[in-house]
């Protein structure tokens, strides 16, 4: 409540929409109080109702004494209801589901690999990788979504945000060796942890993908997971390429050929964390690891507490008209027995 505003008004805004309306109570009364009277000219037009003047002018009504009382009270009730009497109910926290997450994403040498196909054209993992997250993106409404790339080095590309178009925006814009043709999965973990630690606890969550073998930052993998566990922060590791890119033809390693996944690196960082470590051969298995991830259980957080506001102008209404009606009754009367 604010203190350049009293008491008594903060209390009128509580209990009516509209308040202002309660200051045309007393105008029948200023009306007839302070306009001078009607002169009374031979061509002038005669109102019939002669109810109508007893609002202004009880002394001079015609009908039963009571009358301009009721009149009075039906103006009032009717001033009432156009202010909106309000009542409130008791506060609520409705539940939210989202999420605070953050996306890492491998930019290293090895992620111009062209072993993927999209729509049966052949594309590098990176472009694979952009189609797939993009999807993913979509179906995130309402969480909170931050963009981390790294190579050789670890960048935040977009801070935590709803704003999912921008963070696809930003993944679009991004290219092989943006960030050094290396790979830092320690860093890229810690920086994740350092962006979220204002997260809620139990809601810190990063999905890390790569193709490729930690060789590079200041950060080892499993010191890096050390630290996600300690600070919360859950992480599920993808796996990306297909096992000819990454160990060769049949799996076995070429001279010369980009270095294999270290998927064991990735479960133990998974199992550090409590998270849950993946591999995607090609795009169907990355969408479909998504799609795992996407209908993980949310953390519910509450959201801002909300008072149910329930209208209460139809019980002023309703006495209104049934006190106007009351007193034109009398009126009614007269004219069916002058009828007779």
């Amino acid at each position: 409540m604010s203190a350049d505003v009293p008491v008594w008004l903060q209390t009128l805004r509580e209990l009516f929409a509209w308040p202002w309306w309660l200051l045309a109570i007393p105008l029948p009364w200023l009306v007839r109080r302070y306009m001078p009277p009607l002169q009374s000219h031979g061509g002038a037009l005669r109102v019939p109702y002669r109810g109508l003047g007893a609002l202004s002018a009880p002394g001079k009504a015609s009908g039963p004494s009571a009358t301009p009382w009721l009149l009075w009270i039906a103006w009032s009730l009717l001033c009432i209801a156009a202010a909106r009497p309000l009542q409130w109910g008791e506060a609520e926290q409705p539940p939210r589901n989202a999420r605070d997450l953050m996306l890492a994403v491998d930019l290293s040498g090895s992620m111009s690999e062209e072993d993927m196909f999209v729509g049966r054209r052949p594309v590098d993992r990176l472009t694979a990788a952009k189609a797939v997250i993009a999807d993913f993106l979509e179906r995130r409404a309402g969480d909170r979504i931050g963009l981390i790339v790294f190579g050789q080095r670890a960048y935040a590309m977009t801070p935590m945000t709803l704003d999912r178009e921008s963070v696809r925006q930003q993944l679009d814009a991004t290219v092989v060796g943006l960030v050094g043709r290396e790979t830092a999965i320690g860093d890229a973990i810690g920086l994740a942890v350092k962006r979220l630690q204002d997260a809620p606890r139990g809601q810190r969550l990063l999905i890390l993908l790569t193709d490729g073998v930690s060789n590079a930052g200041a950060l080892t993998p499993d010191k890096a997971a050390e630290l996600a566990r300690d600070a919360g922060v859950r992480v599920h590791t993808i796996a990306f390429g297909s096992d000819a890119g990454a160990g060769g033809l049949f799996g076995f390693q070429m001279p010369g050929s980009e270095p294999a996944i270290d998927e064991a690196a990735l479960q133990r960082i998974a199992e550090t964390t409590g998270g849950r470590a993946f591999r995607a051969r090609d795009v169907d298995e990355l969408a479909g690891i998504y799609g795992e991830i996407d209908r993980l259980e949310p953390v519910a957080q509450p959201g801002p507490a909300l008072r149910p506001r329930i209208e209460r102008y139809p019980v002023p209404l309703g006495a209104a008209c049934g006190v106007l009606l009351l007193a034109l009754l009398p009126q009614w009367r007269s004219r069916r027995e002058a009828a007779a």
